[in-house]
């Protein structure tokens, strides 16, 4: 058996017994290390500081800056060093996340590795890389860190969040707003639920409609469009050769700019040409970047994104030119590397705020501009000249405080004759505090997926709180949740779940349950193995309809998987049995406990746990509850529940066989024992606690003593 084994991986992607997020949980078998202490191999030590510094700032229990070193020092378990060096692994790739456990199973040697993530494939990637490491200091070999992380970087940019999806979750969990990656690589996110729920995929939402994108796209109607609606944009036309190119630039006037009419990012835009060779070189590079060309004004100035979220213009940015001075002695790649890409706002990364300057590949742009001044990219410019070796390198240069009342309406009416909610649009002026009409500037271009990075880390200037923008946009008031109940137990789970689902049916909402048997969404039901499973919970809050989500979540669902929803306006535990024990090496009823009371732990703090005064492992969840609790009982003198009624709590429960309900010591009657439908006798005795708990949910949800009355009376159950 090879040391370090990692046996299984599971991706708990909901809340678990171990934290109310996501984490991942690793069966790592110790093997031949199982009882070797950090403080007995020689230089383990030592190579592990060496190669991880960053590692002092790990507390531990220790509670203290260099916590996890003491630790180190005194000796402690793989499992726990294969913990922190995960954790140090997705820091340094750039998702600083510091929470993570070590836990010995029943299996001698075997343990769980616990670590928490931002993203699934990451710190899958994280861990294994954490045992290949580990397994060099403990022999003594060798290990690229350098190289590691580099390589872990690159899984970040192919699988993490992008910055602009990034900042909008970041806004909507400080709203609260739950919110899910609806596909693993992609930047396609769910915010809020059912039929609160709102659809992102990076700065683009299920209200960008396909018309919209198609007239951004298409930058002669576009230009048509805004020039019909006031808004100031360079005189233009589309051409069909080089020819009418230089035809269109003689009627314009030079000089003019040639580009296509469907590319962006300034690919194939030629500026300040004032030649017919310039024009006739230009065409022909412009077409191979789009299905078109068109011929515009040129408009001197400098460029400018203003972002329009909504109804508002929230953030803008200046875009200077790069350009290098020459010394007399140095080529222009030489200049580039020496006085831009050596400034440590430029990088590689997504976060760096400025592009490194390619030069290797360069723009065709740049590259026709040096040659119409005599240069090649190994010329040597003279002393003092400038030259221009990038365009658009230097974006991030925030100027929103700067920007002219009349340009910022200007730009919100760009978005809304498009038809976008929100909106990058390019600005070409010399002074973006003046109006446009005063110095001839122009809005040149609106972009549908206008990135937010720039808004987000400027290299100069204040940061923009872009993504809150955006979600406030998305939602103007409330938090997208609808109301969730979550049901779990050892047995009754389905039963109650049908119940429950039949009663609040007559509340009129679309409710989305899932269960054992599978799930049903209003009249509408689907058989799944998977319904009491995350697949289950995922698909009621998924549908579009679905106003009330009823959801069954069993062991299973906890222990492997997570719960499938972040919190709950309801959470019922109906028992605690020994009939799971085993799976997950959850061995003893304390431990499935604490599986079980996940649902009492994600209860936000407006709900109401729903519990079982009867079963003493129940009972005992309520003060983990950050809401209010509700008792059932089939023993009106049951203790719990008198103690809770004498608190003034609200209850459920039984007395001369009429089932009751109650406000503090006030109680009233709902109905008698023998009017339920579902069977109570004998063998189906355990239904009363189902139906108890089933009533107290309905009532939490606001449902009339009546309604709930005639519920119990008309279910009709299964055998």
């Amino acid at each position: 058996m090879p040391d370090l084994d990692i046996r299984e991986i599971h991706i708990l992607r909901g809340p678990n017994i171990w934290a109310n997020y996501p984490v991942m949980e690793a069966w790592v078998d110790l093997g031949s290390l199982k009882d070797t202490g950090s403080d007995e191999v020689p230089g383990f030590n030592e190579r592990l500081k060496a190669w991880l510094p960053g590692m002092i700032e790990h507390r531990c229990s220790v509670g203290e800056r260099g916590g996890f070193f003491q630790r180190l020092d005194r000796g402690t378990y793989p499992a726990h060093i294969l913990e922190h060096v995960t954790l140090e692994l997705q820091t340094m790739a750039g998702h600083p996340l510091g929470f993570g456990k070590a836990r010995e199973t029943c299996v001698e040697g075997l343990y769980k590795v616990i670590v928490r993530f931002d993203d699934e494939v990451v710190v899958q990637e994280c861990l294994r890389t954490a045992r290949e490491l580990l397994l060099a200091a403990y022999t003594g070999g060798a290990f690229d860190v350098a190289a590691e992380v580099k390589r872990l970087q690159d899984v970040v940019d192919r699988n993490a969040l992008g910055p602009s999806t990034k900042a909008i979750v970041d806004a909507a969990k400080e709203r609260g707003i739950p919110w899910r990656r609806l596909q693993e690589g992609r930047s396609l996110i769910q915010l809020g639920q059912g039929a609160k729920q709102r659809r992102i995929w990076t700065a683009e939402t299920d209200r960008t409609g396909a018309i919209a994108e198609y007239i951004a796209q298409d930058k002669d109607l576009t230009r048509t469009f805004l020039k019909q609606a006031g808004v100031p944009v360079p005189e233009g036309q589309t051409v069909g050769s080089a020819e009418e190119a230089w035809e269109a630039a003689q009627d314009i006037g030079l000089p003019i700019v040639v580009k296509p009419t469907d590319a962006n990012h300034g690919r194939g835009v030629f500026i300040d040409l004032t030649t017919s060779e310039q024009v006739t070189d230009a065409y022909q590079q412009a077409l191979n970047e789009g299905s078109g060309v068109m011929v515009e004004k040129f408009i001197p100035g400098v460029d400018h994104r203003l972002l329009v979220v909504g109804s508002e213009m929230v953030a803008a940015s200046r875009g200077d030119p790069a350009v290098v001075v020459g010394d007399g002695k140095s080529t222009i790649v030489q200049l580039i590397e020496d006085q831009l890409n050596s400034d440590p706002r430029r990088g590689e990364l997504e976060t760096c705020p400025w592009d490194k300057i390619d030069t290797v590949k360069w723009d065709p742009v740049i590259l026709a501009d040096l040659q119409n001044k005599g240069h090649t990219p190994e010329s040597v410019p003279h002393d003092g000249e400038r030259v221009l070796v990038a365009r658009f390198a230097n974006w991030a240069i925030d100027i929103t405080d700067d920007v002219h009342p009349t340009v910022r309406d200007h730009v919100i009416i760009a978005a809304k004759v498009a038809g976008l909610d929100i909106c990058g649009v390019d600005v070409v002026c010399e002074d973006i505090s003046k109006p446009l009409e005063e110095q001839g500037g122009a809005i040149v271009e609106i972009n549908a997926s206008p990135g937010l990075l720039m808004h987000l880390k400027p290299a100069v200037g204040k940061v923009r709180p872009v993504g809150e923008a955006i979600v406030n946009m998305l939602f103007p008031e409330g938090d997208g949740r609808i109301p969730v109940i979550g049901v779990t137990g050892t047995q009754g789970k389905t039963t109650t779940v049908k119940l429950l689902a039949h009663l609040l049916a007559s509340t009129g909402k679309f409710l989305g349950v899932c269960h054992s048997e599978g799930l049903q969404f209003g009249e509408r039901k689907a058989v799944s193995k998977q319904g009491d499973r995350l697949f289950g919970a995922q698909g009621v809050l998924l549908h579009p309809w679905t106003e009330i989500a009823i959801c069954e979540t069993s062991a299973e669902s906890i222990i492997l998987e997570g719960i499938g929803y972040d919190r709950c306006q309801t959470g019922i535990v109906l028992n605690v049995g020994s009939d799971h024990l085993g799976l997950g090496y959850i061995d003893t009823l304390e431990q499935m406990t604490k599986v079980k009371r996940c649902i009492v732990d994600v209860v936000l703090p407006s709900g109401t746990a729903v519990l079982n005064a009867d079963d003493p492992l129940v009972a005992g969840m309520a003060e983990y509850c950050k809401g209010s609790v509700l008792f059932f009982s089939r023993d009106a003198g049951n203790e719990v529940l008198v103690k809770h009624r004498e608190a003034g709590g609200r209850a459920f429960f039984v007395s001369a066989g009429e089932i009751k309900l109650a406000e503090g010591i006030a109680e009233r009657t709902l109905c008698s024992v023998s009017e339920v439908s579902l069977p109570l006798d004998g063998h189906f005795a355990f239904h009363l606690h189902d139906v108890l708990a089933a009533c107290g949910a309905a009532w939490d949800q606001g449902l009339g003593d009546e309604a709930i009355a005639n519920g119990l009376r008309t279910f009709q159950a299964t055998a």
